[in-house]
């Protein structure tokens, strides 16, 4: 699957974008698979309460399901202004 990283996400993996082949059950298991890999990804899934994820571009919950899934994001909450 492809897992996209944006704002500051991107600027800790220094990856914007990466194809990854997981086991993974849920986006939970794919956090704890990816942060063991690299200091680098532990430091940016550090702090799940400040992340967001989408599954194929909706919105989701880190209990969600990876069956099926073809992209995954992480992103920080968004701000209006």
């Amino acid at each position: 699957m492809d897992v996209l990283y944006f704002a500051w996400v991107r600027e800790r993996i220094g990856l914007p974008k990466e194809r990854v082949e997981t086991q993974a059950a849920t986006v939970g298991d794919l956090v704890a698979e990816l942060s063991a890999r690299e200091d680098r990804y532990a430091a940016a899934f550090a702090d799940l309460s400040a992340l967001r994820v989408a599954l194929d571009q909706e919105l989701s919950d880190f209990d969600a399901p990876l069956a099926g899934v073809r992209e995954v994001a992480f992103f920080p909450p968004m701000t209006g202004g």
